[in-house]
């Protein structure tokens, strides 16, 4: 009999109609989980009525994977309008998400969130500033939001997929190689690329198996995460000044 280690559970997967939310959305199903997987069309999540009907079904997981790559280009020639649209979106609207379903999770005493980090999240991201920005804030946001939730029964980690062949390559290669920068031929040679490594960090952090793992970022591809237990070291898998 397969594994189903999220059986019972409900789950929403923002931006679950393409790419990467497709395919967590997938691997949940797989896992036994209900999924509510809408795309931008069916939810804005910079709508907070978007964001309380979602909450209306009473999630026990959230993945926070909608996310726009935002303008290309050095910042002084990025259109502002559309900047800042990248910082609503990826980072308010999983914040503003994060709002709604909280209470019924404190209520149900526990929950999982994952929010899906990005490029820039953890270094300088040339011609990408509106998302690298929006992504390192969020990954601080999952590292304040863990501590504030420590107790509740509710874990908060944030994944770091790494490179994939989605819409942002792209949004990359229609950029072209003077606003996107290296970045651009690094896209164009880019071959196959897997989703399963971040699917099945998705799956381990939405599970009863990652309890007690909260306020981290784990990178699907370099980190050897299927081996972690709490209680870990305070500084691990988080952003943090090296001096």
């Amino acid at each position: 009999m397969a594994e189903v280690p999220l059986a019972g559970r409900t789950a929403i997967v923002t931006g679950g109609t393409r790419g990467l939310g497709a395919e967590v959305a997938r691997a949940f199903t797989a896992a036994g989980a209900h999924v509510i997987a809408p795309g931008r069309a069916q939810a804005d999540v910079t709508d907070p009525e978007a964001c309380a009907r979602l909450a209306a079904h009473e999630p026990d997981i959230l993945v926070n994977n909608a996310a726009i790559t935002g303008p290309v280009g050095p910042l002084e020639r990025n259109d502002w309008d559309e900047w800042t649209r990248t910082i609503a979106t990826n980072l308010l609207g999983p914040v503003q998400l994060c709002r709604a379903v909280i209470p019924g999770m404190r209520e149900r005493g526990r929950g999982k969130i994952i929010n899906l980090s990005g490029g820039g999240a953890t270094g300088p991201r040339p011609n990408f500033s509106a998302y690298a920005t929006a992504k390192a804030g969020l990954v601080r946001f999952t590292e304040t939001l863990a501590r504030e939730l420590d107790g509740t029964g509710i874990d908060v980690n944030a994944i770091a997929p790494g490179p994939l062949n989605t819409r942002m390559r792209e949004d990359i290669l229609d950029a072209g190689p003077e606003l996107a920068g290296p970045e651009y031929e690094q896209a164009r040679t880019r071959g196959e690329t897997s989703f399963e490594p971040a699917t099945r960090l998705a799956v381990f952090l939405a599970s009863a198996a990652s309890d007690g793992i909260s306020g981290r970022l784990l990178a699907a591809l370099w980190d050897d995460w299927e081996t972690l237990q709490p209680p870990l070291d305070a500084d691990v898998y988080t952003l943090r000044r090296i001096s």
